[in-house]
């Protein structure tokens, strides 16, 4: 599902951001990843998501080479792709139903799978009740679960997560991290970067630390 090889990343002027990184996940894998600021972690979701591309080595996604994928075929390759942000950039002018509903109508999905798959979307983080409030009226909880649904809605097999947990208490940090679990435990591949450690000990799943560009740990937790 995710295999990196030697992976690589720098960037112009010099900056080193990923150095050798090589790790596999499996479907239904879900694993956080860790470091300091600037240690890499974005920069290797980034490699994931076709943002960025490896200046050596190989990533291998749901068995295709990224550095085949050419740029007129990255949206088609980023539909396996859930991304969810820190600040879930939800649109404030619509409704918690239009903002999830966006990738579906972008992907050209009718009306009636829309209305589906929004509202089985939204049943999954408990917010069906809340599809025709506007996000400004949501706790930033709720928000962020809005920024998952929305991630998910297009039946990803991969969630990545970018500090999804950095602006919210531990209480509404834990239900996020239960919501992202559940996802695992019916398939779907689970990469969360994030600096809250203490939590994530808790999660019992495996853990990658990065520093200075270097995968330092890779553990699998039980």
């Amino acid at each position: 599902m995710i295999k990196f090889i030697h992976a690589c990343k720098r960037y112009p002027g010099g900056h080193d951001a990923l150095l050798n990184v090589s790790f596999e996940m499996q479907q239904g894998d879900m694993a956080f990843l860790t470091g300091h600021s600037g240690a890499g972690k974005s920069t290797l979701l980034k490699l994931i998501a076709l943002i960025e591309r490896t200046s050596r080595g190989q990533v291998v996604i749901n068995g295709q080479n990224t550095s085949r994928v050419g740029r007129r075929r990255i949206p088609h390759f980023r539909r396996n792709i859930g991304i969810i942000f820190q600040d879930h950039q939800l649109l404030f002018d619509r409704t918690v139903y239009d903002n999830v509903a966006l990738p579906l109508i972008i992907s050209g999905y009718p009306d009636r799978e829309i209305g589906r798959r929004v509202r089985a979307a939204l049943d999954k983080v408990g917010l069906l009740n809340k599809e025709k409030s506007y996000p400004i009226t949501l706790s930033g909880g709720e928000q962020q679960r809005v920024g998952i649904a929305r991630a998910v809605v297009n039946k990803p097999p991969l969630l990545l997560a970018d500090e999804p947990t950095g602006n919210l208490d531990p209480e509404l940090s834990w239900e996020v991290m239960q919501t992202f679990q559940q996802f695992s435990q019916v398939g779907v591949t689970v990469l969360i970067a994030t600096h809250d450690l203490e939590m994530i000990k808790h999660m019992g799943h495996r853990i990658l630390a990065l520093k200075k560009g270097q995968l330092v740990t890779d553990t699998a937790q039980h």
